[in-house]
């Protein structure tokens, strides 16, 4: 993989003049991204993936960074090739030169987001919160979110600086529950041949492909840095170097959590638990308490989420600068230089999505939706390589994307059918929203 330097056809430069700041820097990037990355997906799924997989949870978490890493490299090339908000939609409206095409994976993208978003609004409520005080799992993902809309306002270098500490205080998290494993081991404790275990009448190669889909929804962060690429400072440079670096820093993270939760915990309690790693600190006998873990475990999901409604606000803004979305979405907040409309309104489809599905299915719903995004993206990169521009670009190998198109598919065949339905339903949404949209500047045009 490499950097290019198209010269044929003129393009935007990576540093034109934006409406949105240039305040991200490269380690800025790095930590959005790992933040992203190392949110929710480790903290609150590692129960839901032993169900699917028992002993076996490194196994699906590696064969999704694998799988995370084909798609990473084509949206390496994309974002550097074209830096602008709005991530797949810009791409794929290049790509198809259709409206509806930019719309139906914008959309998905920003369905996912939300939906993301919904379900780690419950993850944070759940069994880490109730360390603390008993609460109504629904009004507190309510006030919750509308706390992350109020840092998003404020601005993105103040939101990624929160992200900054909120990064380092979740990967701690993670240190520890591996520290502890390892002190565990070296007593003589814990059950290393659990990380050998299948689960009961279960063949190893389709447990680890059906863990994947949840495992997969650990690392699909990435694609939130597509959507705040205008902010950030020589993209062309920064952006390959820190999501590579945090996708690889995430998975081998990953891959150490699952070998200690299955060494710590028998994989059946692993699965009946909703604050899985606690379990881990717990089982191990080191005095952390309870408390300490649970409160780095809120952070990491707040961490998470905060991103997510990041993303998700910069793509409802960039598609309503497409006309794909109406324009109420592209307005900014005159000092602050924040898309004020798509942060509250994306905030509100969160909170409403709290109120339907478990966190099991709404973390597949948006692996799904994901999936048709990153599909649109690999190919898109194949059929754009005709399309020269003038700056230099990071290029990845052409058996890379075809790669990661099959992998695309592979993991959308093994969607169950209720996930198909909630997606369909959300995208039925979107189509309403197209539509209204089209018309409103069908109807400015004749005016």
């Amino acid at each position: 993989m490499t950097r290019t330097n198209d010269a044929e056809a003129p393009s935007a430069t990576p540093e034109e003049p934006t409406r949105l700041r240039r305040a991200i820097t490269g380690p800025l990037l790095f930590a959005f991204i790992l933040g992203d990355v190392l949110g929710a997906g480790v903290y609150a799924l590692m129960g839901v993936l032993a169900g699917k997989v028992g002993g076996l949870l490194w196994a699906p978490l590696l064969l999704a960074l694998l799988l995370a890493l084909l798609t990473a490299g084509s949206y390496a090339e994309l974002v550097t090739k074209y830096p602008r908000a709005g991530g797949a939609a810009v791409f794929a409206e290049r790509a198809f030169r259709s409206p509806v095409v930019s719309f139906l994976v914008g959309f998905s993208m920003l369905a996912a987001g939300v939906t993301s978003a919904a379900g780690l609004a419950i993850a944070f409520a759940g069994d880490y919160l109730g360390t603390f005080v008993d609460l109504p799992v629904g009004v507190v993902a309510v006030v919750f979110l509308a706390i992350l809309a109020a840092l998003n306002a404020r601005g993105i270098k103040e939101s990624l600086t929160a992200n900054l500490v909120m990064t380092a205080v979740e990967l701690s998290g993670l240190v520890i529950v591996i520290g502890v494993v390892a002190i565990l081991l070296a007593g003589g404790g814990g059950d290393p041949s659990r990380v050998l275990q299948a689960p009961p009448g279960a063949g190893v190669a389709g447990a680890v492909l059906a863990g994947s889909i949840i495992a997969f929804y650990s690392f699909v962060g990435f694609e939130t840095s597509a959507n705040v690429i205008e902010e950030v400072q020589r993209p062309t440079r920064t952006y390959p170097r820190a999501l590579f670096g945090a996708l690889l820093t995430a998975g081998a993270v990953y891959v150490l959590i699952g070998l200690a939760s299955a060494t710590a915990v028998p994989p059946e309690r692993l699965a009946d638990s909703s604050g899985p790693l606690l379990d881990v600190v717990r089982a191990s006998g080191v005095g952390i308490p309870p408390v300490v873990f649970s409160l780095i475990a809120l952070v990491a999901v707040a961490n998470g989420a905060l991103l997510t409604m990041i993303m998700a606000s910069r793509l409802a803004y960039g598609m309503a600068e497409q006309g794909l979305l109406p324009p109420a979405l592209s307005r900014v907040l005159p000092k602050r230089r924040t898309p004020w409309v798509a942060i509250l309104v994306t905030t509100i489809a969160a909170a409403l999505l709290t109120l339907v599905g478990d966190l099991a299915t709404l973390a597949e719903t948006v692996v799904l939706l994901l999936l048709i995004v990153f599909l649109s993206a690999n190919v898109s990169v194949l059929v754009l390589r005709r399309d020269r521009v003038e700056h230099p670009h990071f290029r990845v190998w052409t058996v890379v994307p075809i790669l990661g198109i099959a992998s695309c598919v592979l993991l959308m065949t093994q969607q169950r059918g209720i996930v198909w339905l909630f997606a369909a339903g959300l995208l039925a949404i979107g189509a309403l929203l197209f539509v209204a949209s089209r018309s409103r500047i069908r109807h400015l045009n004749r005016r």
